[in-house]
């Protein structure tokens, strides 16, 4: 996989110290669930079959997953990255009790070793995972991640507001109007309050054939809005 940690070190040596650069990698759940269903599912059934049925094979994959990921993304910081982000993209099919007992131990253990071995922050990110943030908060990322599906003032609640949270725009919004994206993108501006530590962010990321102009617009909104409240808050 070295190619990619050419890849990041080639984007930071473009931008420098102009734009930061996030590397990412999966959650040791979410990487273990490509694996054992072969991509993406509706049940998860053999993954969790796995989970329930083979606990001690499930255990030495989350071990061997946590060691290589670990690498892998240490690596993208060597190569220049100022931050991590891991993606948990298919947590929500868990309850709380089957993430707490078979996704947190390893994803806190990814964490902590990255951020032993990297000290950059850590952004935690999972999908459909509003039932899990205060877990999730736990494993300590700096940044925890969430979706639409839950309003910006809430999710922080649910991990506490000690910590930086990122979110959490619909992509699919990029298709409407202006008006309506404006709009969207506001609301959840003003849900952050002006409180230090909010992350603007695109959910799960930009989909194919998203308006460019749409996506510079609202890149701009968020700036100047950011910028608008900053400038309220010291005065």
């Amino acid at each position: 996989m070295g190619y990619v940690s050419e890849a990041v070190k080639l984007v930071c040596k473009h931008f420098g110290d102009k734009l930061p650069v996030i590397g990412f990698c999966g959650a040791p759940f979410t990487l273990a669930s490509y694996m054992i269903e072969g991509g993406g599912s509706r049940n998860y059934i053999h993954t969790k079959k796995m989970m329930y049925s083979a606990p001690t094979a499930w255990n030495t994959l989350m071990r061997k997953l946590v060691a290589v990921t670990a690498e892998y993304s240490a690596e993208q910081v060597r190569a220049g990255a100022d931050a991590l982000q891991i993606f948990d993209s298919w947590v929500g099919c868990l309850s709380v009790e089957d993430y707490r007992r078979y996704a947190l131990v390893p994803t806190t253990q990814l964490i902590q070793r990255l951020q032993k071995e990297t000290h950059v922050p850590i952004i935690y990110f999972g999908t459909d995972s509003a039932t899990l943030l205060p877990s999730m908060s736990e494993t300590g990322a700096e940044v925890i991640g969430f979706d639409w599906r839950i309003p910006l003032d809430e999710g922080w609640r649910a991990v506490g507001h000690d910590r930086a949270v990122q979110g959490n725009l619909d992509p699919v919004l990029l298709f409407a109007s202006w008006r309506e994206l404006k709009q969207r993108a506001e609301n959840i501006l003003r849900l952050a309050d002006g409180r230090p530590g909010h992350i603007f962010n695109l959910g799960h990321g930009i989909l194919p054939h998203t308006p460019v102009d749409n996506v510079k617009r609202l890149a701009e909104f968020v700036h100047e809005f950011s910028s608008t409240a900053a400038t309220s808050r010291t005065q």
